[in-house]
């Protein structure tokens, strides 16, 4: 993993990352104070399962996957893209990491570390809602897309909801 800071280049990435784009402006500079960007080379291992998670990440290009592992074998859970987030359990106090992360290809993110996030969010609390309501959609989602994982793995087939 490389890293390269550059205050303008994060507001720029922030305001067209989807998981940031439609934050305030002031918002968006407070994030962009506190973001890296990072670079993986494919098959880098970016987060162990059951290690400290410590930093929150925002694709800006490439893709990396979610994967569960058990001791003989390792299930992809899902593919997170470019305009996704990963690594929201370093929200949680003392929180070890539920899934392993794996950059698929070449893959930047920005990075945020956990604690001075979740500063930040105390410090202002309108972007402290915005980033719990945020993630918990993406942990929504990961939910979703593990329990659709165990379904296909137990035989179940599952067909994608309309609309």
């Amino acid at each position: 993993m490389t890293h390269n800071r550059g205050h303008m280049a994060q507001v720029e990435e922030l305001r067209a990352h989807k998981f940031t784009s439609d934050l305030a402006p002031d918002q968006i500079a407070s994030l962009a104070s506190l973001a890296d960007r990072v670079e993986f080379e494919p098959d880098e291992l970016i987060l162990l399962d059951g290690q400290r998670s410590t930093a929150f990440y925002l694709v800006t290009s490439g893709s990396v996957v979610v994967e569960l592992c058990a001791p003989h074998y390792t299930v992809t859970i899902e593919a997170v893209g470019t305009g996704r987030v990963f690594g929201w359990s370093s929200l949680l106090d003392q929180h070890d990491t539920l899934f392993q992360v794996r950059a698929r290809e070449r893959t930047t993110a920005l990075r945020l570390e956990g604690g001075a996030l979740k500063a930040l969010c105390r410090a202002d609390p309108a972007l402290g809602s915005e980033i719990l309501r945020r993630t918990l959609q993406v942990v929504a989602g990961r939910v979703k897309a593990t329990e659709l994982r165990f379904a296909e793995m137990c035989g179940v087939r599952v067909t994608a909801p309309r609309g």
